[in-house]
């Protein structure tokens, strides 16, 4: 299990560097990829819970550890007020950092809570996952 957890971060994260190959700002690229790392780690989730890919226990808990990494980095990784003409990220991140340092930990506190040990647990977690991620979007992403 341990080394599927390690393969799926590894994945996980390897696509978005590429992706944001035209980003100049290496700390704008890095948290990019992290918030990337993110969305596929959603998509993973959540398309078990849609029943577009079969629900597996373990894959699900890949998922979720390393959606629970990508979540943790998230102040770290915006902690600096740094821009890219790609970024994504709006000015009022660092003017309310407070609150998107609590919608941050918001997501990691549902992360930890998630339990995927059936497919009726994963559907009725994702919600507030979900919810979380959109909560801070709202407020501090650009819709491109």
């Amino acid at each position: 299990m341990h080394k599927l957890a390690t393969y799926t971060a590894l994945i996980l994260l390897a696509g978005p560097v590429l992706a944001h190959a035209d980003v100049q700002n290496p700390t704008v690229k890095e948290r990019m990829a992290n918030m990337d790392a993110l969305k596929q780690g959603m998509g993973i989730i959540g398309g078990m819970a849609k029943g577009a890919v079969a629900f597996d226990t373990d894959q699900a808990q890949a998922a979720i550890t390393a959606l629970l990494t990508a979540s943790e980095s998230i102040t770290a990784n915006f902690e600096a007020n740094e821009t890219d003409p790609k970024s994504e990220a709006l000015p009022a991140i660092w003017t309310n950092w407070d609150d998107f340092s609590e919608k941050a930990d918001d997501l990691t506190f549902m992360l930890e809570a998630m339990d995927v040990s059936s497919l009726d647990t994963l559907r009725a977690g994702l919600g507030n996952i979900g919810g979380a991620c959109g909560a801070c979007h709202k407020q501090y992403r650009m819709d491109k």
